[in-house]
């Protein structure tokens, strides 16, 4: 077994304080918008077990399952609220940057 080949890169990358609190509130934006589709997912996963999701041939068939989709859902949400705690502290951290001393 051979070790792979890994190229010697040397970015050089020249961006300013401004760029670097934008691309900051951008990933944290992105990240928000990826726990939204979960969110959405996982409201649409109830809604085909209750069979409320037009086009959906999925439906439960007693209450053991029904319960079974609500854990699901419920570690699932409980994971993303985590995320959503995470978000806000990064969010509150960018904001609390003071402002640059040579303007």
């Amino acid at each position: 077994m051979s070790f792979p080949n890994i190229p010697n890169v040397t970015p050089s990358i020249d961006i300013d304080r401004e760029d670097v609190i934008n691309l900051l509130l951008a990933s944290i934006a992105f990240e928000e918008l990826g726990l939204a589709h979960i969110i959405n997912a996982e409201a649409e996963k109830i809604q085909a077990v209750l069979g409320t999701l037009p086009g959906s041939g999925v439906v439960a068939k007693n209450i053991c399952d029904l319960m079974d989709v609500n854990d699901s859902v419920n570690k699932t949400l409980k994971t993303a609220l985590k995320t959503q705690m995470l978000l806000q502290f990064k969010l509150e951290d960018v904001l609390d940057i003071p402002p640059s001393q040579n303007s």
